[in-house]
């Protein structure tokens, strides 16, 4: 492969060789007709040749055409193409087309005017998300990108996030979307070794960011072939325009707290609350307690809010500054920031620094080549998981009886569960990631019609995990440990392409793209871990008395594809496209290896027909439908073979089978189907798109269990099939055009899932509810049905098989009690401005999507055991007749504690998930300052959530859980509610 790449850089400098001829030079100045505003950047070609250039800032050019050229084309985003005869000097007036319609939108390979895309392709701007305090990037596209759903999960900074687009496609290979930066495929799979996934993209500086683009339907992202079924995320960072050398920089800061805090009981509410626990079954509270906890805590003074123990006052900084310009030979782009962000869980923190160069230069007319650097430093401070006692959101359990520090000052060791407080004095764990998404390409234009391309990329990422815990510690007793892990993920692509573009004459227009790409990706790891340390002071494994483990692993995988891809165009309204690929890849199995992946659109402009073109109502209507297929590779790297493992006995080696190989193992497929309208009402202030989609998958790959009898306990599979279908919803409007500017855009996304087939029902786990069944949606809740109390003595009701009330557990009957998945979701954002000071508001909502507070089991069980208790469990039942939701309280009698829907609740919202309210200062009071642009501004993210949802957030999914555990709160944080303040200036 690296020869056919030698030799691919080899043609492309031997044909760049310009051949000698007879030229003729062309001046002029290309303006804004409307204001003449000079235009910067605008393509200037020769029609028919190769010639081109661009203007410069103060809108003029020069160019040398061949002698013959008759004709130079003018092309600039945001204005209609125009044609001119060449004169020795010309004035140039270029027309303003609507924003929306010549919006250019990233494809697969490529570009496209919106105007003419036949696909479904969602697009977010840098200006939608700029000066705002994102924890990643993907959060950026919450509530923005119709049919794509984002759950942050967490409050915990750099956690793994769920994407969604357009429905849940898999179930036991990666449900995340195809990520791509700058054309480089990168990793988006956590590489640590801990319970809970970190986000490896949360290394990326969303500054960076010049728009993301999500192809959502199968005629967009089947380009991408088999990793495309989950949809595909295309990011385009910035890059240096043409025009003077400009200076940018940025800061902003801002404090941190959580969205919400639950409110437990005081010392009083809990004495009374266990008091009548105990005496409902006959013990004594303060001996129960004592016994339980070791203490003699019952008769305490003590009043301690355990809940609000860990948390912390959170707060974030980030420096930007960049530096950018160009002319018509080399446009460039320089950039830096750091970000430090201290989080609202207790010892949670997270500090950033990147670095990026971008560098476009033109050799000759034909002849082109560029280069995009990055590179990023990461530390994350982590905290243990959800579900781990050392977790500090579960100090909430701990009685307020207990005091947080002992005399001398330390964290108190008496308590009724391990308390957290120690982690912070004897423990450290922090991740360190080092990681660079570079690649370099050279273009080619072989003849006016025909570009070459050629693009290496590397996606560089290596992970360092350091976990100390001292002796004092639960998972450092007796005698302290330290584990040491390090990670290293390298892979390479090399992308290779012909793109051919011909307008035949004033009705026919046609481009075509081939290619062949070829990836290899290789991810090594060493881990040690040491016990026996001196003291805290002495933490790394070279001071361990023993070397208790050590490990190392390697992995490798391939790709090989080939793709292709032809647009074609009829009297700009007519529209064609079809696309190809055909990949091949390590994971599978002999007999499958290679899979093929088509997809066909087209579209119709209806406005351009002669009955509505002249309509003063209807300014744009396309109608588009595409089909096409996807595929989904992403599981082991050996899940195919028969597999061997290294296993000692008794200090001698020998080997032993580790997994059962399947070599007709093949990719999953999705078949999805589309249909769609763009529309633009009154000169397009009213635009907007609606969508119909049908998504089927099929070979599931699944995690099959075995009888562990035969040494086995799983294999994978393609077992399966699975359906998703729903509508998509989206209409922008300049209500209010004059001084004073109202624009709004709101969007509303519906998915429904089924599993249509499957071997047998994948059950709930001992306390989860998510489950797996035929007819039925992904994570359906399944379990007991609570019925509530009967009034009458106090016992926890549930529902039998005849729909009679029980109160015995062991009778009532396991039932549908809930979806995770949501009705519909979206978001709507309202922009304002008057003269300098502008206004954007951004809220994202969540209708349906049934929520389990796992908790509940200890926090809201109505004192079945000495776990501290929410408040509303005050509202037990006390007397016969009594009409309560809340048993009896009885210590230790299980009474309502059985795993039901007893806590599942409503997981709708409403959160204002950003307001930005800033002021550009005057050019006038700048231009003294040589200043080009000053803005001030007050942001917040998280400002407000409206829900019933009883639980500390309802954007949550327990990550500790697995993915099939949708809708699932175990201790999970809320999110991060953030106010900040900061500057941009420009030079």
């Amino acid at each position: 492969m690296k020869n056919m790449y030698g030799w691919c850089m080899a043609f492309l400098l031997l044909l760049s060789t310009n051949a000698f001829a007879q030229t003729k030079e062309v001046t002029g100045k290309v303006t804004d007709s409307k204001d003449g505003t000079p235009l910067a950047g605008v393509t200037i070609k020769q029609k028919n040749g190769t010639a081109n250039t661009v203007s410069l800032a103060d809108g003029s050019f020069k160019i040398s055409v061949s002698s013959t050229a008759s004709t130079l084309i003018f092309s600039y985003v945001g204005y209609t193409d125009l044609e001119l005869p060449i004169n020795a000097i010309m004035s140039v007036p270029l027309v303003a087309s609507n924003k929306a319609l010549s919006e250019v939108v990233v494809v697969g390979y490529g570009t496209k005017i919106k105007r003419e895309v036949t696909s479904s392709i969602a697009r977010v701007t840098s200006k939608d998300f700029q000066n705002l305090p994102l924890p990643s990037f993907e959060s950026a596209l919450q509530g923005r990108a119709p049919g794509v759903f984002i759950n942050q999960g967490s409050g915990k900074l750099g956690q793994g996030l769920n994407i969604r687009v357009r429905g849940i496609s898999s179930i036991s290979a990666n449900q995340q979307p195809f990520v791509v930066i700058d054309g480089v495929p990168v990793v988006t799979q956590s590489l640590g070794s801990f319970t809970e996934s970190d986000n490896p993209l949360a290394t990326l500086n969303p500054d960076d960011i010049e728009s993301i683009e999500v192809l959502k339907d199968a005629a967009s992202a089947a380009i991408y072939g088999a990793r495309a079924s989950n949809g595909v995320l295309l990011i385009t960072t910035k890059s240096g325009k043409v025009g003077k050398t400009r200076i940018n920089i940025g800061y902003f800061t801002g404090w941190s707290e959580p969205t919400k805090k639950q409110k437990f009981l005081n010392a009083t509410q809990y004495k009374e609350l266990f008091g009548a626990a105990a005496d409902n079954m006959g013990y004594v509270a303060a001996d129960e307690f004592e016994a339980e906890t070791g203490t003699t805590d019952w008769n305490s003074t003590n009043n301690t809010n355990w809940s609000d123990a860990a948390f912390q006052k959170g707060g974030i900084s980030q420096y930007t500054v960049s530096l950018a310009g160009g002319d018509a030979k080399t446009k460039f782009l320089v950039s830096g920031s750091w970000n430090d962000q201290k989080g609202i869980l207790l010892g949670n923190r997270l500090d950033r620094g990147n670095g990026r160069v971008n560098i476009d230069h033109t050799i000759s007319s034909r002849l082109k080549f560029g280069l995009n650097l990055s590179m990023a430093k990461s530390r994350n401070y982590r905290v243990p998981s959800d579900n781990a006692f050392s977790n500090p959101l579960q100090l909430n359990a701990l009685p307020p009886l207990h005091a947080k520090y002992n005399a001398d000052g330390t964290p108190n060791r008496n308590t009724l569960y391990y308390n957290n407080l120690l982690d912070q004095v004897y423990a450290n764990n922090v991740n360190t990631t080092y990681r660079s998404i570079s690649s370099a390409y050279g273009e080619l234009v072989i003849t006016p019609d025909l570009l070459f391309r050629s693009q290496v990329g590397v996606d560089f990422n290596n992970l360092q995990e350091e976990q100390y815990q001292g002796k004092e510690t639960l998972d450092g007793a007796p005698t302290g440990n330290s584990f040491s892990n390090q990670v290293t993920s390298a892979i390479v692509t090399t992308t290779n392409t012909l793109n051919y573009r011909k307008k035949f004459n004033e009705d026919n227009a046609f481009d075509a793209l081939g290619g062949i790409e070829y990836q290899r990706g290789k991810t090594s790891g060493a881990s040690v871990t040491g016990i026996g340390f001196p003291n805290g002071r002495f933490t790394k494994i070279a001071s361990a008395a023993i070397i208790q483990a050590g490990s190392s692993t390697e992995t490798q995988f391939a790709f090989l594809s080939y793709f292709a891809k032809a647009n074609y165009k009829f009297k700009d309204r007519y529209l064609v496209g079809a696309s190809f690929r055909v990949d091949g890849s390590s994971r599978f199995g002999k007999d499958n290896r290679y899979g093929t992946f088509p997809a066909a659109s087209v579209g119709w402009i209806i406005s351009e027909e002669n009955f509505l073109k002249n309509s003063p109502v209807v300014s744009f209507l396309k109608a588009r439908a595409s089909y096409g297929r996807t595929g989904n590779a992403e599981i082991g790297n050996f899940s195919s073979l028969s597999l061997y493992s290294a296993s000692a006995y008794a200090d001698i080696a020998g080997i032993i089978a580790s997994q059962i190989g399947v070599p007709a193992l093949s990719w999953e497929k999705t078949d999805q189907a589309d249909f769609g309208i763009d529309f633009g009402f009154f000169n397009n202030r009213i635009t907007g798109e609606v969508d119909y989609f049908n998504k089927n998958t099929r070979d599931l790959l699944l995690n099959v269990p075995l009888p562990a009898v035969n040494g086995f306990t799983n294999v994978t599979k393609n077992i399966g099939s699975m359906t998703n279908r729903g509508f998509e919803f989206v209409i922008n409007a300049n209500i209010l055009t004059g001084a004073f500017k109202w624009n709004a855009s709101v969007n509303v996304s519906t998915y429904r899932n089924e599993v249509t087939k499957l071997v047998a029902p994948v059950p709930a786990g001992t306390r989860t509810l998510g489950r797996l069944a035929e007819g039925q949606p992904f994570g359906q809740f399944y379990g007991k049905m609570y019925a509530g109390v009967d009034p009458n003595n106090g016992d926890a009701l549930y529902y039998a098989a005849d729909k009679s009330k029980t109160n015995d557990y062991s009778q009532a009957v396991d039932t549908i009690i809930g979806n995770p998945n949501p009705d519909y979701y979206g978001g709507f954002n309202n922009h304002f401005s008057y003269k300098g000071f502008d206004l954007d508001i951004q809220c994202q909502f969540v209708k349906g999507g049934s929520l389990y507070n796992m908790a509940g089991f200890f926090q809201s069980v109505n004192g079945d055991y000495f776990d501290n208790q929410t408040v509303d469990q005050m509202n037990y039942w006390k007397t016969p007749g009594q009409i309560t939701n809340i048993p009896q309280p009885r210590l230790y009698d299980g009474n309502g504690a059985g795993k039901s829907s007893r806590w599942v609740q409503d997981g709708s919202y409403l959160r204002v998930k950003s307001v930005n309210f800033g002021y550009n200062l005057p050019r006038r009071m700048l231009q003294r300052y040589k200043m080009e642009n000053a803005r001030v501004y007050v942001a917040a993210s998280n400002l407000f959530t409206f829900t019933k949802y009883n639980g500390y957030d309802p954007e949550v999914n327990s990550a500790s859980n697995g993915s099939l555990n949708l809708g699932h709160d175990f201790y999970t944080p809320p999110q991060i509610k953030t106010i900040s303040v900061g500057f941009n200036l420009g030079f």
